[in-house]
């Protein structure tokens, strides 16, 4: 029988990666437990035994591209990971209860980590790098793409559903003359957001999206769907629907899965955002059934790879002067989770969709910018 080090050197060998290669994507490997750690409790285990010390890669973007593009991770399926997909489905992770923990465990951890870390503007979502060379323009061109797609006009109230920082809404009050309410789960985000959009017509609240009960002309998410929850989909649409005008326009923004019947990653659940779900095409169709019509999806998955090795070099950049609020596991655990996502976008096993969705459908149909 072999043993796990032999298994996992013959696994990684079909994705072409060597255990104490000497190439950029290879493994070093510091501690053999490693291997039982990754085959018995799957991205749980490695992530941890990486956080530990125990192994490393030189360039773990390339080391995870590689990885998740040979398929070789579908067939380590410990049975934790069975286990937390029965979780998932049992139990509503994303009640209104416990809704707020990504807020307190990842958005307030410190508002200084993200200005360092994200674009002048400081959006944390995918930017837009058709045209851009940089991640403040990626970023800029995103957001007019977003606003260009809800056909913004003075004088509109926006809703923002997991506003953020405000980063959408300062944009789209300076530049197309709007109104706009935001609602996060985050009290550093709100705190940050007033004094960032201080002047502008842009309302921040400290509020649960289930709440909300009143009319808008425009509704946009941008990132927030993948903290909802397959239970709490259909919630979530029916709050999208009450709000929005029979005339208005709601875009989504959200990450999306290939598979529907796949488990959140344990190891981003535990430690980044806590009772995260990315959803799938179906999921999000069968949760627009009677509430919504598709008028346009646009896929651009691959753009987030070069947001976050964006993101990781402003981070690493800033390590210095940050590392006196953080220790060098929180390092190791912020770098696994930027570069480690890069991979996982590189080989398109997630996607980054937006979907433009209206009441009863445009009559003549929607026509997409050309942005």
């Amino acid at each position: 029988m072999a043993t796990s080090k032999a298994y996992v050197e013959e696994l990684l060998s079909r994705a072409d990666i060597r255990l104490n290669g000497d190439r950029a994507w290879d493994m070093q490997v510091h501690d053999d437990s490693v291997f039982d750690q990754a085959l018995s409790r799957g991205n749980l285990g490695l992530g941890e035994a990486y956080m530990a010390g125990l192994w490393d890669s030189p360039a773990l973007d390339q080391f995870f591209h590689r990885l998740l593009r040979s398929g070789i991770q579908n067939e380590v399926n410990p049975a934790r990971l069975i286990f937390h997909s029965l979780k998932a489905r049992m139990f509503n992770l994303q009640d209104s209860k416990r809704a707020w923990e990504v807020g307190q465990h990842h958005y307030d951890i410190g508002n200084e980590l993200y200005q360092r870390m994200l674009d002048e503007r400081m959006v944390y979502t995918c930017g837009y790098w058709r045209d851009a060379n940089d991640l403040n323009q990626a970023q800029r061109d995103k957001l007019e793409l977003s606003c260009q797609k809800l056909g913004l006009k003075p004088g509109m109230r926006i809703l923002d559903i997991g506003c953020g920082w405000g980063s959408f809404m300062q944009y789209a009050a300076e530049n197309y003359d709007v109104e706009c309410v935001g609602v996060t789960i985050s009290k550093e985000q709100v705190a940050m957001g007033k004094e960032r959009c201080k002047g502008l017509p842009v309302e921040f609240r400290l509020q649960d999206y289930r709440e909300l009960d009143e009319k808008f002309d425009r509704i946009i998410s941008l990132g927030m769907f993948e903290h909802v929850g397959q239970k709490n989909y259909d919630d979530y649409m029916d709050v999208a629907r009450r709000c929005l005008k029979d005339n208005g326009l709601f875009l989504l923004h959200t990450i999306g899965k290939n598979v529907t019947d796949t488990a959140a990653d344990p190891w981003i659940s535990r430690y980044i955002f806590p009772n995260g779900e990315v959803p799938s095409i179906p999921q999000i169709g069968q949760s627009l059934e009677e509430r919504f019509v598709c008028e346009d999806m646009h896929n651009f998955g691959a753009d987030y790879d070069k947001t976050l090795m964006a993101w990781f070099a402003n981070f690493d950049e800033a390590w210095p002067e940050l590392k006196s609020q953080f220790d060098t596991q929180f390092y190791r655990m912020w770098k696994y989770y930027l570069l480690s996502c890069a991979g996982a976008f590189r080989a398109r096993d997630i996607q980054l969709w937006q979907w433009v969705l209206s009441r009863e459908g445009i009559e003549g149909g929607y026509q997409r910018p050309f942005m």
